[in-house]
């Protein structure tokens, strides 16, 4: 059986760790190994999303940097559903490549957005993958060939040639949840630290150890750790209240349905029951009230 070590939880790490330059090989790590190629980190980006403000929430973190190529990535660890999630996606990628544009230069020097996240909630549906990727590109409607430029009006970007896929936001969703401690991968290596805390001393994908030694709890301090477990009990306490505000909700409507029914005078009290989930007894309260 191969060792473990404890480590911080991923969310922690990126408010209070891996913003520090020495630790930027973390991240380097990380994204060479979803990206299969080598990201070398140029700089921390002061964003709106770096900023630490007191009423930042514990249901998400992220952060931004820029690699030695110019391309922007946003990692970000989402703790809890939300509706709108994949609409906040698109409008925090394009709010950086806007804010990173000054006015009146060339649209040459838009730079691409890749956003990585790491959802600890089940975004969509299925059971077959928990690592999903997105990209825009172009193909004809007829001939469903890609569309590709012309030679002449071509550019090359440290060694690629300019199309949809260079120029657009490219976005990639982790479901935790969805994964099963099985490793088979590098990045499988990564979601196993990011599920369980934890980093085997076998793996071996790149800078997975460095990460073990930077984020290992038992290396934090007195006061590092106590300002830890407030976090993790304050992240605890906030994902129940959302859960607490939904099931409300739930129940809200579930009454809503009820009276309703019992206005339309269509089905028994039995019926309803059945229908709602409720019990007898409460569809007759409700009825009562009405």
């Amino acid at each position: 059986m191969s060792e473990t070590r404890t480590l911080v939880s991923f969310d922690w790490a990126i408010k209070n760790i891996l913003r520090d330059k020495a630790n930027y090989d973390v991240l380097e790590g990380f994204l060479s190994t979803l990206l299969d190629r080598d990201i070398r980190i140029l700089s921390l980006l002061e964003s709106e999303s770096n900023q630490e403000d007191a009423s930042d929430k514990f249901n998400r973190v992220d952060l931004s940097v820029e690699d030695e190529t110019g391309e922007i990535y946003i990692i970000e660890v989402q703790a809890g559903w939300e509706r709108y999630y994949l609409q906040r996606l698109l409008y925090g990628s394009s709010k950086l490549i806007v804010n990173r544009m000054q006015l009146g230069n060339s649209f040459a020097k838009v730079k691409k957005v890749i956003s990585v996240s790491i959802l600890y909630f089940l975004l969509g549906e299925g059971e077959n993958d928990y690592l999903y990727k997105g990209t825009t590109d172009f193909y004809g409607m007829n001939t469903r060939e890609r569309l590709r430029l012309k030679p002449r009006k071509r550019r090359a970007i440290v060694g690629r040639e300019i199309d949809a896929g260079t120029v657009f936001p490219e976005y990639y969703l982790i479901e935790v949840e969805r994964f099963h401690d099985i490793i088979n991968s590098g990045i499988d290596e990564w979601v196993y630290f990011f599920k369980n805390s934890e980093v085997r001393s076998d793996f071996r994908s790149k800078n997975i150890q460095a990460a073990a030694e930077k984020l290992d709890l038992l290396k934090m301090s007195q006061a590092e750790r106590r300002a830890y477990e407030k976090y993790l009990v304050n992240r605890a306490s906030e994902k129940d209240m959302i859960e607490s505000a939904y099931d409300e909700g739930i129940e809200k409507g579930k009454s809503d349905v009820v009276v309703n029914m019992l206005r339309m005078g269509l089905l028994t009290v039995d019926q309803i029951a059945q229908a709602t989930g409720l019990s007898e007894d409460e569809v007759r309260k409700l009825s009562e009230d009405e």
